[in-house]
């Protein structure tokens, strides 16, 4: 029987406190190892957005620097991998090079005397994307209660309250607003950074739009990256069809960029 250096319950309450607080982070899992180790298979630790450890263990400090490294890697790419970190000798008998990539596994130099390996899957823990929804109409607010359910982060607002901060986070635009302040909304959702920008309503009437947003300043090219009209293809006509093709569309976005 294995005696983890862990703590579930505390890990537990961490990553509520984490999550409450909507601060990045990693769950790292030790899956192997061979030879002289600290650490057992089954320690496990949550590790924050500056590689630091918030709960539980993982070992000697021997092993703590490429962990770290790794786990930013991770955190940044938003894709869970295994890692490998072995001594030098192991990774020049692969004839590769460190931090590199051997049959799927990142492997990392480890700079413990004791010559041990360990395997970790590292797991980020990101913060989810956030849906600002612009306008009133039927289509937005069938838009924010469905996408709550899609770990969005929904801000909805009218054409007269835009204010978008700096984004930690992802960001996805919607402009709903069908008739009601169509330019000012789009003004905003262009003089914002976001992965995408969606407007609700035919081509013909961006069209019309699009010349204004020219003659405010804007160029072709940045009036060119608002997606008209916003959802995938699916032959919606009600407002919560819409709505539905809108949300495919944002997955389709957000998993397609993870990928």
């Amino acid at each position: 029987m294995t005696h983890l250096k862990c703590d579930f319950a505390d890990l537990s309450a961490a990553v509520q406190i984490l999550r409450d607080q909507d601060r990045p982070f990693a769950f790292v899992t030790i899956v192997r190892t061979v030879g002289a180790t600290s650490v057992k298979p089954g320690a496990k630790a949550l590790v924050g957005a500056d590689g630091s450890i918030i709960q539980g263990w993982l070992g000697g400090g021997c092993t703590q620097g490429a962990i770290k490294s790794a786990t930013l890697d991770v955190m940044k790419s938003g894709v869970p991998q295994l890692i490998s970190v072995q001594p030098a000798k192991l990774l020049t008998g692969q004839g590769t090079d460190t931090p590199s990539r051997y049959e799927g596994i990142i492997c990392a130099e480890s700079g413990c005397p004791s010559g041990g390996t360990i395997d970790i899957f590292i797991e980020p823990c990101l913060l989810v994307p956030e849906l600002v929804i612009i306008g009133e109409s039927p289509v937005a607010t069938a838009l924010s209660q469905i996408a709550r359910q899609f770990q969005y982060k929904v801000m909805c607002c009218t054409v007269f309250e835009v204010t978008m901060k700096s984004r930690e986070r992802d960001r996805y635009i919607v402009i709903a607003t069908q008739g009601k302040g169509d330019l000012v909304a789009l003004k905003a959702a262009l003089g914002s950074d976001a992965e995408y920008r969606g407007f609700v309503g035919s081509r013909m009437k961006f069209g019309t739009l699009a010349k204004k947003l020219v003659q405010e300043g804007f160029t072709p090219d940045e009036a060119a990256t608002i997606k008209v009209p916003a959802g995938l293809d699916i032959g919606a006509v009600a407002p919560e069809e819409i709505a539905l093709s809108i949300l495919a569309e944002l997955i389709s976005v957000r998993r397609c960029k993870t990928a």
